[in-house]
């Protein structure tokens, strides 16, 4: 499973896919949000989503000194908190920018691919893929 960006130029930037990953979380503003929106600048320009591609070989877990990021079979990795020690390696290896930073707890916020974000995207520039992966093991 993964999050596509489907058609990024109906993005107009009104960041209700962060608002959802949040409070599919159980907290409030944009802080905690596992997606990110970005001018590229202005609405005459549009606007950028950063989400997490679920790679196969994914370079932030390569990096990481204490394994706190497993590799999921379908691509993409899973954040074991505990291990991690919030070293931002993650976040530097990151390929796509998609690895955000949650100062309170000093660790990754990583997408958790529950589709949420791509739900209630009003304008249909995300897709939750289901199927990624499956034909790719």
């Amino acid at each position: 499973m993964r999050i596509e960006i489907k058609d990024p130029d109906r993005c107009v930037g009104c960041e209700i896919c962060m608002l959802a990953c949040v409070r599919r979380q159980g907290f409030a503003g944009l802080a905690k949000s596992k997606i990110a929106v970005h001018s590229s600048g202005g609405m005459e320009k549009g606007f950028t989503v950063l989400v997490c591609r679920a790679c196969f070989e994914p370079p932030c877990a390569a990096v990481c000194p204490t394994d706190a990021l497993e590799v999921r079979k379908d691509g993409g990795v899973n954040l074991i908190s505990e291990k991690c020690i919030g070293c931002k390696n993650c976040v530097e290896a990151c390929t796509v920018n998609s690895i955000f930073w949650d100062n309170e707890t000093n660790k990754p916020n990583i997408c958790i691919y529950c589709g949420f974000c791509a739900m209630n995207c009003p304008h249909h520039v995300l897709y939750f893929n289901k199927e990624w992966g499956k034909k790719n093991v």
